[in-house]
């Protein structure tokens, strides 16, 4: 999920969920006499979503969650002021996007994390998976560098360098390795696995692969410095990330009921993240900072 995230530019149809039901549209973002605060989110379809909007009603803050598919819009239409804020994305995920569209959008609270992890049909420690010799990774940019990254720790792979922010298979060292990697469309993972073959599995497909987080034999540690760009964060422009409405947004989402519903959404795999917004503009600087020093593989052929 960023929210587990799914990196596909699919055209989605853009649709509002509010205590009045369903509209067709988005706001203008024209209306200045409405306190609505409106909510980018990709899955507003989940049950998290209908708990969050209730919460907000008995608080007293008027929301409406408006569902954008299309990952690829979710941030221009926040800078363009058709949102008012999203919650979809990882700080990777917002740091890639600010750098290539020289944009400054901020996170002002996080939501949960996905720890992700190597899923084996035939294998239950980390030393068979290495026996098995091969595992496959999801192939878009920032899966397989942090599939790559989970393989690392496990010590399974080698990489050139440690600090790599999304490492591909041409900086795994082969002859220090103890598997190979054989990268493919992320749904083709839980396949693979189903077919037994020791493979990294987005939470998005876990279900497809009949697992779930529980079953990982590794995954990373939501609690390593090193999974911080992973936090899925609250995300709104630089002018508004003090209002306090907005803070509000991210308690309610912290409330014992989401939290819940969150688990239930995800099969128990969102770990919930709790960093204060300068903690979390501190890890999206960083972040930024490495995707300017090492080039964004965003740029790059895949």
């Amino acid at each position: 999920m960023i929210t587990r995230l799914k990196k596909a530019a699919v055209v989605g149809a853009v649709t509002t969920l509010s205590a009045a039901g369903l509209t067709a549209c988005m706001s203008d973002g024209n209306d200045e006499s409405s306190d609505t605060i409106r909510i980018g989110s990709t899955e507003a379809n989940e049950s998290q979503w209908q708990v969050f909007q209730e919460k907000a009603d008995e608080e007293g803050i008027d929301v409406e969650i408006e569902s954008i598919t299309d990952y690829n819009r979710q941030n221009p239409a926040l800078s363009d002021g058709e949102l008012d804020v999203n919650q979809f994305q990882h700080i990777l995920y917002l740091a890639q996007y600010n750098v290539n569209a020289d944009d400054d959008l901020v996170p002002f609270g996080s939501s949960q994390t996905f720890p992700m992890g190597v899923y084996a049909k035939d294998a239950s420690t980390v030393e068979e998976i290495a026996d098995a010799g091969e595992v496959v990774i999801p192939n878009d940019t920032t899966n397989q560098g942090r599939a790559i990254k989970v393989l690392a720790a496990a010590d399974l792979v080698t990489l050139r360098d440690d600090n790599l922010l999304t490492p591909g298979p041409t900086d795994i060292v082969a002859d220090e390795s103890d598997v190979t990697v054989t990268p493919v469309e992320a749904a083709q993972t839980a396949v693979a696995y189903n077919d037994g073959t020791p493979s990294v599995i987005n939470n998005n497909y876990l279900a497809n692969a009949d697992v779930t987080a529980d079953d990982a034999v590794y995954k990373d540690d939501p609690d390593d410095p090193a999974a911080q760009p992973y936090i899925n964060v609250w995300v709104t422009t630089q002018e508004d990330k003090d209002n306090e409405d907005y803070q509000k947004l991210v308690e309610i989402w912290h409330s014992d009921e989401v939290q819940e519903a969150v688990a239930n959404d995800t099969g128990g795999s969102a770990v919930k993240a709790e960093f204060t917004p300068e903690e979390l503009e501190d890890i999206l600087a960083a972040t930024e900072d490495q995707i300017r020093e090492q080039g964004d593989p965003e740029d790059s052929d895949e």
